[in-house]
């Protein structure tokens, strides 16, 4: 998919195919390696996990189900779709760095995944309709079937079809001059059975298509009802209701919910000197025509209807899944506003040393600035950008830019200081997946005002989070430095757990500078203070620490290691861990996702102990801790132990060097590694149960981790 040459960054390190040795059906092979889709379905059992148990809010349970198929829906668009390309000869997509590792062919793993999704599936529809459905009702939350509309709630709805959906729905027949529609990707349409009333000229279509402008209105339309009920009728039921009013003359036979996935992964099939935006903007066009790779429907869809759906389709039998609703519920949760439903709020608080000082300038000057989102509020690092803008002393600013958002005040900050006339240079990564559009938006704006704008090297997505300040201090020039582990964007700032570093040390800002020079203008950097930079050193500074702790046990001095990550599916470094643990190394791994090294196997990883947490916030932080005999590093990082971060990205890992910054990251560490109440032990199996207590106190580390952001020191 990528190009994979740039002057002095080209890697021949084997990709990640190699990276499992275990069997399709998930059972433990003879290494330490377990497949990484089998791992990512049972960290997707882990959410579902979270809306089965009984002591969640009711409403945090929806959400739960939300996030549980959101999570399926980009599964099947990017990791079942490139499986399923890699059975076409000639589509797969060259060059991707995280396809299918291990022996199994990929038709293994697809019957693997299949089998496991459908069971995980079974168990979401279960969940909803016989456990949380009941309990909403029993609480006044209920979702109105057409056979259970009172009379006002009727002359309502009715009024809604005429006003509201009557002038954006669109129904699409089938016959010989009307071929098989396109369904796009995750649109939600009814499949509607039909024959003419009587005989008539009107042609004998038996088949027709009704789109649900999900996209434009909301799909759980509030209906009247008495004080304390929340009524809600589902857009595709509104439209059932008012076939009659779509298909005069025709009697309507049936009409059953069907929803498409169709593969999202973007084709850059570039030439040379081929425009980036412009490819990337063609790409978009072709997601949407992506093939099919799942269809979901109501269970009693007609099967000759069924048959028909998937002979247009193209779809094997292993690609449908049945369920009532598909528990899309994501806008149920917003729509009711039940706090005893929720989790207690938990009102980020603000920076300490910015509410401190004059300014945030004084503030970084007094001393570097940790801060933990989303316990501290995200605001720290927009009042930073827009500070920047304002303030007629900066001279400059350089920043990247991975995911923004559509509103990204960040983004808008940048371009009120280029219009301001300051040096601005925007790295704005435009393969992005899923925000390439918000991200072209952004880029043209900051081009329209004069900002210097590019959009990575070639053949590496820029996956690093920094920004550069560069301020006139009377006769001094001193540069402001923003390095963070998640993405400058306010909406998952609420919601993800991550790491930032403000400081305005010399040698942070000659390394920022020259990474910038890189990111720019493919300057060659000279040695960096402090910066480890992938691709060119991330892996091997890793496999250096990790075999520095283990030279430091096989001394007898104090070695442990400790990684907090998002996904740990390299194979190179999960043996470098493994030969750690036989040194006697004591690694603990807390990694949220895709864990493909197996745990606690006798003789090859026994001191390795790895767990998982899924609580209310995303955990997205990455941060590296080596013991070091006593002379303790911590680090924080963009990039996961994956393949394309360590090879085919640029990432960045960065120290915090303050003893009191230093403290907040260790406590960080130990209260996740002690959650007994949202942490799941990984087995060696590459299944997971809830961690025991087995005595010690109850401990939810998230809430602790807010607890702590209010009340210790995070400025050195």
């Amino acid at each position: 998919m990528e190009t994979r040459e740039m002057a002095g960054l080209s890697s021949d390190r084997p990709d990640e195919r190699r990276a499992t040795e275990c069997h399709a059906d998930g059972r433990p092979g003879s290494g330490i390696l377990i497949d990484r889709e089998l791992s990512w379905l049972e960290f997707n059992q882990r959410v579902l996990e979270e809306a089965q148990d009984p002591t969640v809010p009711l409403l945090e349970r929806v959400k739960f189900l939300a996030i549980f198929s959101s999570n399926l829906d980009e599964f099947f668009m990017i990791r079942v779709a490139d499986l399923k390309r890699q059975l076409r000869p000639g589509d797969h997509l060259p060059g991707w760095a995280d396809s299918q590792p291990g022996d199994a062919s990929p038709a293994e793993i697809l019957a693997a995944v299949a089998a496991r999704v459908h069971q995980l599936v079974d168990e979401q529809h279960r969940c909803f309709l016989e456990e949380v459905q009941p309990l909403l009702a029993a609480e006044g939350v209920r979702i109105v079937r057409p056979k259970d509309v009172t009379p006002e709630q009727g002359a309502m709805l009715e009024d809604y079809f005429h006003r509201t959906v009557l002038p954006v729905v669109t129904p699409l027949a089938i016959d010989p001059s009307h071929p098989f529609p396109h369904i796009a990707n995750r649109a939600l349409c009814l499949v509607v059975s039909l024959r003419p009333a009587e005989a008539s000229l009107l042609p004998s279509a038996s088949v027709a298509i009704v789109h649900i402008p999900v996209q434009v209105l909301p799909r759980f339309i509030r209906l009247p009802a008495a004080p304390g009920v929340h009524s809600f009728m589902l857009l595709e039921d509104v439209i059932r209701m008012n076939l009659p009013r779509l298909y005069h003359g025709y009697e309507i036979l049936s009409a059953h919910a069907i929803r498409v996935t169709r593969d999202a992964d973007l084709p850059l099939r570039r030439r040379e000197d081929d425009d980036l935006m412009t490819t990337i903007q063609e790409s978009l066009r072709d997601r949407r025509m992506g093939t099919a790779v799942r269809l979901q429907y109501d269970p009693d869809l007609p099967a000759d209807v069924l048959a028909r759906l998937v002979d247009e389709l193209e779809l094997d039998p292993a690609d449908l899944y049945a369920g009532e609703g598909f528990t899309d519920l994501a806008q149920l949760y917003s729509a009711v506003d039940l706090p005893r439903l929720k989790d207690r709020p938990l009102v980020p608080v603000s920076v300490a040393a910015f509410d401190q000082a004059p300014d945030v300038w004084t503030a970084i000057r007094h001393g570097d600035v940790l801060v933990h989102h989303p316990y501290h509020a995200f605001e720290a690092v927009t009042r930073f950008v827009q500070a920047a803008a304002e303030d007629p002393a900066v001279l400059a600013i350089s920043m990247t830019l991975y995911r923004v958002s559509p509103t990204s005040p960040i983004a808008r900050a940048l371009t009120l200081a280029a219009e301001g006339g300051k040096e601005v240079a925007v790295l704005v990564e435009l393969q992005a997946r899923f925000d390439e559009e918000a991200n072209i938006q952004w880029a043209r704006a900051l081009e329209e005002v004069g900002a210097h704008v590019v959009y990575g090297l070639v053949g590496y997505k820029t996956h690093c989070k920094a920004c550069l300040v560069v301020r006139r201090e009377g006769d001094v020039i001193r540069r402001y430095c923003h390095l963070a582990t998640g993405n400058y964007n306010v909406r998952t700032g609420g919601v993800y757990s991550d790491l930032g570093l403000f400081t305005c040390r010399e040698t942070f800002g000659e390394d920022l500078t020259e990474l910038f020079n890189l990111l720019t203008g493919y300057t060659r950097p000279v040695q960096f203070h402090h910066l480890v930079v992938a691709p060119t050193g991330l892996r091997e500074a890793l496999v250096a620490k990790i075999r520095r702790e283990a030279d430091h046990a096989r001394a007898g001095r104090p070695a442990r290691l400790v990684a907090k990550l998002n996904s740990l599916v390299d194979p190179h470094l999960i043996e470098e861990l493994a030969a750690a643990s036989r040194a006697g190394v004591q690694v603990d791994l807390v990694v949220r996702g895709i864990c493909c090294l197996r745990p606690g196997v006798p003789g090859l990883t026994d001191r390795i102990r790895a767990i998982s947490i899924v609580d209310r916030f995303l955990e997205h932080a990455r941060i590296f801790y080596f013991q070091n005999a006593g002379e303790e590093e911590f680090y924080l990082a963009s990039a996961d132990w994956m393949p394309r971060n360590l090879d085919h990205r640029m990432e960045a890992a960065f120290p915090v060097l303050a003893p009191v910054l230093r403290e907040r990251l260790r406590e960080i560490l130990e209260v996740q590694l002690a959650d007994t109440a949202k942490a799941r032990v990984l087995l060696p199996d590459g299944r997971s149960t809830r961690v025991v207590a087995a005595g010690r106190p109850a401990l939810r580390s998230q809430e602790r981790l807010y607890e702590l952001a209010a009340s210790a020191r995070w400025t050195a």
